[in-house]
């Protein structure tokens, strides 16, 4: 009871924030509630009330427990047939698409010199599905509180930039052929409602497909999280590996052995809307709690002593994602 006791005050802050970012994000859905639980967060961790120790241990249970479920739950809503629906073509360009971009990532991250972890996590976040991929790969590396912040805070606003400029993209360069625009859309951009809301902008065909494309790249989560963590552990890694028992654990983490596991059920069974959607709704409003968990611990002197050089990765980025998608669509589909 005293540990419950303990949990409340800041568990309860952190579900205040995620209200309020769920209505301020259903006013601007190009942005999702995530941005505005993660910026909320940072204001309110940058206040002096914050600093109290009676808010730490929710805070902490909200960024870290909390985030866990509901990367656990975004399984229930995948299957494993969106991926057949794309056919050989549509899948080399998604798996060629995310390599190139967790490669390009994490050595510009390297040039800019951002620590390792948020270059991980940049790459997550912007190869699989913005705030997801990241929450899903920062207990995995051991991240901090504060790279996770930042870099998911970076990702949405590249997407909202990225949401808007693409359907130009799409309408000078394929004229608005549908597949070719939807690989565009639902190969690049970040969150799930941008690609919803760019897609929207070319046409109702672009929308549908672009999301196929879309929920494609979630569904290589697992593998993703489990390239980056090598990539983490690799060094650590080598010199304990002939004293260590081989452990599944250490492999993939719990969570993410869980999102796998109802992704296989979800594919099998194919349940109703009447029970994914309600599964999908706490996945969600769980981890927008976590975002605002994980904002409170940013601290906005720390974010502007790198303030241009995370515009040139962004920016870098960006334009990384867009070129080598063009040339990938022209040669695949």
């Amino acid at each position: 009871m005293k540990k419950i006791a303990r949990i409340l005050p800041g568990l309860f802050l952190c579900m205040i924030i995620a209200v309020i970012a769920r209505f301020i994000g259903e006013l601007f859905p190009a942005l999702g509630s995530g941005l505005f639980a993660i910026l909320i967060g940072i204001l309110i961790g940058n206040l002096k009330i914050s600093s109290s120790p009676r808010w730490s241990a929710g805070v902490k249970f909200s960024e870290s427990n909390l985030l866990y479920y509901s990367i656990v739950l975004l399984g229930a809503t995948l299957t494993f047939q969106t991926i057949m629906e794309m056919g050989v073509s549509g899948l080399s360009f998604i798996v060629i698409q995310m390599s190139l971009t967790i490669i390009f990532v994490v050595w510009l991250g390297k040039k800019l010199r951002f620590g390792e972890d948020f270059s991980l996590l940049m790459a997550s976040g912007n190869a699989v599905c913005g705030s997801s991929a990241i929450a899903a790969t920062g207990p995995a590396i051991q991240a901090k509180s504060s790279d996770i912040a930042l870099s998911v805070t970076l990702v949405n606003l590249l997407g909202s930039v990225l949401m808007i400029f693409l359907p130009v993209i799409t309408n000078l360069v394929f004229s608005n052929a549908v597949i070719s625009s939807a690989a565009l859309i639902g190969g690049t951009l970040q969150s799930v409602g941008q690609v919803v809301a760019s897609g929207s902008i070319v046409g109702e065909e672009v929308k549908d497909q672009a999301a196929v494309f879309k929920i494609s790249r979630i569904i290589f989560l697992v593998a993703v999280v489990f390239v980056l963590k090598q990539i983490k552990f690799r060094k650590q890694e080598s010199k304990v590996a002939t004293k260590d028992k081989f452990s599944f654990g250490k492999i993939i983490p719990w969570y993410v052995a869980g999102f796998l596991l109802l992704c296989c059920i979800n594919s099998l069974l194919q349940p109703s809307a009447t029970i994914t959607n309600p599964i999908k709704e706490l996945g969600g409003y769980l981890e927008i709690i976590a975002l605002a968990g994980i904002g409170m611990g940013v601290k906005i002197k720390e974010l502007i002593k790198s303030g241009w050089n995370l515009t040139i990765y962004a920016g870098g980025v960006g334009v990384f994602q867009i070129s080598v998608a063009l040339i990938l669509i022209l040669l695949l589909l």
